[in-house]
């Protein structure tokens, strides 16, 4: 990642962590009763939510903007996917739609072989 690119994401990202421990404090009624919340994982739909809104207001809910926000992680493994790293696994979700698109311009091509000859 390209240096300005990454500045941008630890901009994008110092924001977030000021706005969403703000947003956390407030509902939660303290920073004691925050990090509880956080620790024992009542805070997760919570933070969800703030995620979803996050990337919506800073344009960070399309592909272009998901993959920006993968590629500054691609170390990262992911909770979801205990198959390795980021980069790992958005190589294999990559080619899984590749392959998927490829096999249905396969499939079309095929056919317009089949109607044609």
């Amino acid at each position: 990642m390209e240096l300005f690119l990454r500045q941008q994401f630890e901009i994008l990202l110092q924001e977030a962590t000021g706005n969403c421990t703000e947003r956390l404090v407030h509902h939660l009624q303290g920073p004691q009763a925050a990090l509880a919340a956080i620790e024992d994982g009542t805070a997760a739909p919570a933070i969800e939510e703030f995620v979803d809104a996050f990337f919506a207001e800073n344009l960070l809910d399309s592909p272009a903007g998901c993959a920006f926000v993968l590629e500054a992680l691609h170390n990262r493994t992911l909770p979801a996917d205990p198959g390795g790293t980021v980069s790992d696994v958005l190589g294999r979700a990559a080619r899984a739609a590749f392959a998927e698109l490829l096999s249905g311009q396969v499939s079309q091509a095929i056919q317009r072989q089949q109607i044609y000859s």
